[in-house]
């Protein structure tokens, strides 16, 4: 076997299958799939420096040396507009606000992406709303960013403008404080439904879902009715992810590593709860938090990221939505926040924030298991990653 670049790849295997198809006529086969541009976010407060880029390539699940594109203060969680022509980071720090004593703010940063080289430039920044913002997404449109400031406790809603720059926020929601308990809100995610009339939002601090509608074209997140949906006392919601079918709904637990399932009703944007798993092998020390939870495109595996335990449990997930635990993968590196499935489906990219690697798998495509494919490379301080699918 000759191992090559993927250009050379590229060039050898179209060659092959030229060959193949005049020798056999009616022999086909899919394209050979290209490299996926993908982009890290870093903490800053270590090595990291901002932005990195490197392509991952899908037929052989390795990955190009990365190379910084963008220097920016943490930008911890990173999004797309739906063309990809513009990236979206949030500026997870506490700035102080001008002209507003004792206020803090966090910020949010639009890029353009040059589509040829997939270098970034900055086009702007706006600020968040909000202390530690540490989520960001782009409705379809490209008309919003709906951003989850941690330790500001809230959400905000910011337009953006055609040439995908920021304009100014319309809204920030702060969600206070639980009646009972009187625990400070940690908003820690924010995701819209399938049709976008509706958002969630997590908070790691009230132990609650938070459901808002959604006016696009206003620019405006409104609380719904009913608003609130518990997690459980204790546990920390961080994030959110919907299910292919659009109508089931998972969570992670922080705090106490747990794994939600709900049923949703998108005509009254209702959770009805279902099961709470364990993220953990029995006899394994809850010491530590969850971080991401994802579900495969294919819609019949979950997994959640455990850091401390440093490892990513898995779940089958059955035709009628029930989950069944299947154990845990170490990741294989230190403090495993961020993942991603890349977009065939086919391999996972693990973020070990602490020891500052990314460390690739190849996922069964009957059982969903994981097995390292040997493939590691070095980012500094990784926190999020997001596949170009363009």
């Amino acid at each position: 076997m000759t191992i090559c670049s993927w250009g050379r790849l590229g060039l050898c295997v179209s060659v092959t299958l030229a060959v193949l198809n005049q020798a056999s006529p009616g022999f086909s086969a899919d394209p050979v799939p290209r490299p996926i541009r993908t982009y890290v976010g870093t903490y800053t407060t270590g090595a990291g420096e901002g932005i990195y880029r490197f392509d991952f390539n899908p037929a052989t699940g390795s990955c190009s040396p990365p190379v910084l594109v963008a220097r920016c203060a943490n930008p911890s969680f990173l999004a797309f507009n739906p063309t990809e022509d513009f990236l979206y980071a949030v500026n997870e720090v506490a700035d102080d606000v001008p002209d507003a004593p004792g206020q803090k703010t966090g910020w949010v940063t639009a890029y353009q992406v040059d589509q040829s080289t997939g270098d970034l430039k900055k086009l702007n920044t706006q600020s968040s709303g909000g202390a530690i913002p540490c989520y960001v997404t782009i409705d379809s449109n490209s008309r919003n960013a709906l951003v989850a400031n941690y330790t500001g406790g809230s959400v905000a809603c910011i337009p953006l403008h055609p040439d995908g720059s920021l304009s100014t926020r319309t809204n920030v929601i702060k969600h206070g404080r639980t009646d009972a308990e009187r625990k400070a809100s940690r908003a820690h995610s924010i995701i819209l439904s399938p049709d976008e009339r509706f958002a969630i939002a997590a908070d790691a601090g009230i132990d609650h879902l938070m459901i808002y509608r959604f006016d696009a074209e206003a620019g405006k997140l409104i609380p719904h009715s009913p608003h609130l949906v518990s997690t459980g006392p204790g546990s920390a919601p961080r994030h959110v992810t919907f299910h292919p079918n659009g109508r089931w709904i998972v969570n992670n637990n922080e705090a106490n590593f747990k794994i939600n399932a709900y049923d949703y009703n998108a005509e009254h944007a209702q959770l009805t709860h279902r099961q709470t798993l364990s993220t953990l092998d029995e006899g394994t020390p809850p010491k530590g938090t969850t971080a991401e939870v994802l579900i495969h495109s294919g819609g019949e595996f979950a997994y959640v990221s455990n850091r401390g335990p440093d490892s990513l449990a898995r779940y089958l997930i059955a035709s009628d939505g029930k989950l069944t635990f299947e154990g845990t993968t170490p990741t294989q590196g230190k403090t495993p926040r961020n993942f991603r499935i890349d977009p065939t489906g086919h391999y996972l990219l693990a973020a070990n924030q602490d020891s500052s690697t990314i460390v690739v798998f190849r996922i069964d495509q009957g059982n969903g298991a994981l097995t390292p494919t040997g493939e590691i490379i070095q980012v500094p301080n990784p926190v999020c990653i997001k596949f170009a699918t363009k």
